[in-house]
């Protein structure tokens, strides 16, 4: 049996993984690149903040709990210069050569965290974020659905401490899934909403379904 990508040599695929903290997002990706690799698919994965060695240090000064007095100003520009360097340097470039990128949060964290529970709106931040990804958005968004007690609830059983973005009070995550509920509506086209409480295969075999629509990939013996 061997998978073939139909399409080949054209631009590849962007897959985001979006979310509440502890809705399972990271797990999800990385058994769908586990996945893909069986199927020789060239795929990578990555994530923002980071991917890249300027981004990483943007990344510790964004979750730095000692920056508690960030402006959400500063905190939208800073993730907006992470995301800058990283389309700059991973994902159009990995894009061109056709490849499929998974990424563990895109442009929608930015839309529900700042531009919707911040405060700073969704219109400025979408502006921001088109300007920097030269108006670069995934061709399918996975949104894992689950209350943010129980998102919060897993990051505290497995972390002795949060950083400065997973230790906001309830009410900002309150906000952050109420936006993502309106963007899965706004962009519905891309994107897909499943249920994070159910258990990660049956999430992972449906993801896998769409998945390998949006791909084209075929089985054939050979």
């Amino acid at each position: 049996m061997m998978n073939r990508l139909r399409g080949s040599g054209k631009r590849g695929f962007l897959i985001t993984f979006e979310g509440v903290e502890g809705s399972g997002k990271t797990t999800q990706m990385n058994m769908l690149h586990a996945h893909l690799l069986r199927l020789k698919v060239d795929v990578i994965a990555t994530h923002e903040p980071g991917g890249t060695r300027i981004g990483e240090e943007i990344r510790r000064i964004i979750l730095n709990p000692v920056f508690g007095e960030m402006h959400p100003l500063t905190e939208a520009v800073l993730y907006a210069a992470d995301r800058a360097q990283h389309v700059q340097e991973v994902i159009k470039p990995a894009l061109d050569e056709g490849k499929v990128v998974l990424c563990d949060r895109y442009i929608d964290s930015s839309l529900a965290y700042q531009g919707v529970a911040r405060g700073l709106g969704l219109e400025a931040i979408r502006n921001l974020n088109e300007w920097v990804t030269g108006d670069l958005y995934p061709d399918l968004t996975v949104l894992l659905e689950i209350p943010f007690e129980v998102g919060l609830q897993r990051l505290r059983k497995r972390r002795k401490a949060l950083d400065r973005m997973e230790g906001q009070p309830e009410r900002f995550y309150a906000h952050v899934q109420e936006a993502y509920r309106s963007l899965a509506k706004l962009f519905s086209a891309r994107f897909l909403v499943l249920n994070g409480a159910e258990p990660p295969d049956r999430i992972h075999h449906r993801i896998m379904q769409e998945v390998l629509s949006l791909l084209g990939l075929q089985r054939s013996s050979e």
